[in-house]
């Protein structure tokens, strides 16, 4: 099973392909400027950061727990205890 760790430091492209192939989408949010899919990989929670300005995906980061983005998830599903 592919886990964060294993994806991090591949280049962009690579990322979305793993994940297009191994994670499942769990929901999207606004956010900005950006619309950010989150993805579930493994056990790790991904972010994919979606620019609509330029149609481009920006980055891909692993969840941050202690971020004030967490209230638009959590408004939305229950996600585990971090």
């Amino acid at each position: 099973m592919i886990s964060w760790n294993s994806l991090k430091p591949l280049p962009l492209q690579k990322k979305v392909s793993a994940l297009y192939e191994h994670a499942n989408f769990v929901m999207a949010i606004r956010y900005y400027n950006y619309k950010i899919n989150l993805y579930l990989l493994g056990t790790d929670y991904v972010e994919v950061f979606v620019n609509h300005k330029y149609s481009s995906i920006d980055r891909i980061d692993l969840l941050d727990t202690q971020h004030s983005r967490m209230k638009f998830y959590s408004d939305q599903i229950k996600l585990p205890s971090f």
